[in-house]
């Protein structure tokens, strides 16, 4: 349904997370007997949890931490694992920074270049620890350092900005060719963020294993009000799993997973997300919060340190819990922030569903907080 904004304008009514409930069914199970498996092209997951290729959530330890927890870690290959030998002071500077100062020191310590070889290392350091690996490259970065990833051997790769469309248009430069690149590369490709139905089905034409969903709704994302643009997170999950479903009928039956990527900061989110046809969800700020995570406290992401327009910040997040009790519990708060695969769990043995497939048909209303 169309609102009014003005006479010269109409618009969609979109909804975030805040403002959708899922609704319990006629039937309950026991949360011991719901399964939160999933996976994606041969890889298979416990749980449906990424680790956002964030500085300040993933680094080689935690990546490694994560697999071994059921879920999947990805590294941000342009991050301060692959520009410095050893980050750690670095981290700890960005920690301790006053606010009014972290934009521009980040923007300094960034501005190291990429090594490739240290690439390398990162990646071999997680293989060699027996899990799934997965690294991350904005699309300006892909064409250059893609050859290096695959020569790790990744198994996972993951093309990761603010927005990523199937067709970029650049007068001064050629733009990455999605559809060939994925043709031609040996690992599935995870690809995104995507906010509407139309962006999402040219991204799955391209061959993708998944579509990553969202823009500018991250914790520590100010996209919104630097460059206006904003998508509510329940309706861009449903509106690209529609285009999962239409594109799985014009493709003969190709299946795109779709990864809920921002916004998604509490067990409810995760939840919410699962609900609105989300496959699996890629966690920042969630993760963020573990007292094992590289961000000490603080996250933040590579809007943050953009060299000349940053649409994102560092944002103290606090510590709460290591990161196997963020997932697994037991929770020593009440608010959301731990036992996020618990809470999971009970939400869909509370509505009846068994897997997570069929919590993805679970009834949700439109219920928001401030009413």
């Amino acid at each position: 349904m169309e609102i009014e904004i003005g006479r010269a304008k109409r618009a969609r009514r979109a909804f975030a997370f805040d403002d959708i409930a899922v609704v319990p069914s006629r039937r309950t199970r026991n949360p011991e007997d719901v399964s939160t498996a999933w996976s994606i092209d041969a890889y298979g997951f416990e749980i449906p949890v990424l680790g956002a290729p964030m500085d300040s959530v993933m680094s080689p330890t935690t990546a490694i931490m994560l697999g071994q927890l059921g879920g999947l870690g990805v590294l941000d290959l342009e991050g301060v694992w692959t520009r410095y030998e050893d980050p750690s002071p670095h981290l700890a500077e960005i920690a301790g920074l006053p606010a009014d100062q972290a934009t521009r020191r980040m923007q300094e310590l960034y501005a190291e270049p990429i090594k490739p070889e240290l690439v390398s290392a990162r990646l071999a350091e997680i293989r060699a620890a027996g899990v799934t690996v997965a690294g991350a490259l904005t699309p300006q970065r892909t064409q250059e350092l893609y050859e290096t990833v695959v020569a790790a051997g990744v198994d996972l790769f993951v093309i990761r900005g603010t927005t990523v469309s199937a067709e970029h248009v650049s007068s001064d430069a050629a733009p990455l060719n999605l559809k060939k690149f994925i043709y031609d590369l040996d690992v599935p490709v995870i690809v995104g963020g995507a906010s509407t139905y139309t962006a999402a089905l040219h991204l799955m034409r391209t061959g993708a294993a998944g579509v990553l969903v969202g823009f500018g709704g991250g914790a520590a994302s100010t996209t919104r009000a630097t460059l206006g643009v904003h998508a509510p997170m329940a309706t861009a999950v449903a509106d690209v799993a529609g285009a999962r479903r239409d594109y799985l009928d014009e493709s003969g039956g190709r299946y795109v997973h779709v990864i809920a990527d921002g916004g998604v900061g509490t067990s409810g989110d995760i939840v919410k997300a699962l609900a609105m046809g989300a496959d699996a969800v890629m966690l920042g700020v969630a993760l963020a919060r573990a007292t094992d995570a590289p961000g000490r406290g603080f996250h933040w992401g590579p809007e943050a340190h953009h060299a000349r327009l940053p649409r994102g910040k560092r944002v103290e997040v606090g510590q709460v819990a290591p990161l196997e009790e963020i997932l697994y519990g037991p929770a020593p708060v009440a608010d959301g922030t731990a036992n996020l695969i618990g809470a999971l769990r009970k939400s869909m043995a509370t509505t009846g569903y068994s897997d997570l497939k069929e919590f993805q048909r679970v009834e949700v209303v439109v219920a928001p907080y401030d009413v």
